[in-house]
C-alpha cells in the first residue's frame, strides 16, 4: 500500500485544489419568452433550442 513519505501542508493541499472551485451557473434571458434559463439548454416552456423546435411542451393543467 502506498504511504506518503511526509505530511502535505495545508498550503500545498490548498494550492492543488485551487482550480477545483465551482463556478456560477450561466443564466441568460430567453429571446422569445423573456424568461430566465440556463445557457445552452432547451427552454422548457416553449421547447425551443437555438431557434429550432425540439419538442412540444405539455399543456398545463
Amino acid at each position: 500500500m502506498a504511504v506518503p513519505k511526509s505530511k502535505i501542508s495545508n498550503s500545498r493541499r490548498g494550492m492543488r485544489r485551487a482550480h477545483q472551485s465551482l463556478s456560477n451557473a450561466k443564466i441568460v434571458e430567453d429571446k422569445d419568452s423573456g424568461e430566465m434559463r440556463l445557457a445552452h439548454n432547451v427552454d422548457m416552456t416553449t421547447g425551443m433550442y437555438n431557434g429550432k423546435k425540439i419538442f412540444t411542451p405539455k399543456a398545463e393543467k
